[in-house]
């Protein structure tokens, strides 16, 4: 396996709350992080139609603009009633004319779509978070490691934890929202554990065994 040199590696990223669960995520291993954000790198057109696509459009760019390996992150909620929508558009049903994102906004319409179907049942709502990670080099070559959750969309929101749609997502097997939980009782992980609750941990979950705790 490749090693990343100088235990050192950029994360695409400028979203501030997805930097702000990475830093979580990575704050027990000894890597030097620099975001796309601090070192005002440009975000890239996410032009594709999978995560892994868009993650990887968002790590090359920014190991080639550093020369340093890069890690991205591509993530979504999927509606079962939906065909799997929003998807990989997750973040874009969010944005407003003015380029500002609304995740409320986002929420609203997908409540609005869901009762338009007429999901109103706990089994009618079912959804699941995806997030991939992408470890990409400047020379191209890449890696990737996938993570979901299942669960079912709630109305009203509920709790002002998290970001993004963590307010309507209540996880398997639990009575709370994403946004009623607290960053560690999210992720659900550290080094050590067997398990991971929330994708994105379950994504880093893969990346740290291949490549972090035993480094």
């Amino acid at each position: 396996m490749r090693e990343i040199e100088n235990r050192q590696f950029v994360l695409a990223s400028h979203n501030a709350g997805k930097l702000r669960e990475f830093a979580d995520l990575l704050a027990p291993f000894g890597y030097r992080v620099r975001s796309a954000a601090e070192l005002g790198l440009p975000e890239p057109e996410e032009t594709g139609t999978t995560f892994e696509e868009n993650a990887y459009i968002k790590a090359h760019a920014a190991a080639c603009a550093t020369g340093l390996p890069a890690l991205a992150d591509d993530s979504g909620m999927c509606a079962d009633a939906l065909a799997g929508a929003p998807g990989v558009y997750t973040a874009d049903w969010a944005t407003l004319p003015d380029g500002r994102r609304d995740f409320r906004v986002a929420m609203e319409k997908v409540e609005r779509l869901l009762r338009e179907k007429g999901a109103f049942g706990a089994s009618a709502r079912r959804a699941r978070f995806v997030a991939v990670l992408c470890l990409c080099f400047p020379d191209g070559a890449a890696e990737y490691y996938r993570g979901e959750v299942e669960g079912q969309l709630v109305w009203p929101p509920r709790g002002t934890l998290g970001f993004g749609y963590d307010p309507v997502f209540q996880p398997d097997g639990f009575e709370t929202t994403f946004g009623e939980m607290t960053a560690q009782q999210k992720h659900g992980w550290k080094p050590g554990d067997a398990h991971a609750l929330s994708h994105r941990a379950r994504a880093f979950k893969s990346f740290a065994e291949a490549r972090l705790v035993a480094a």
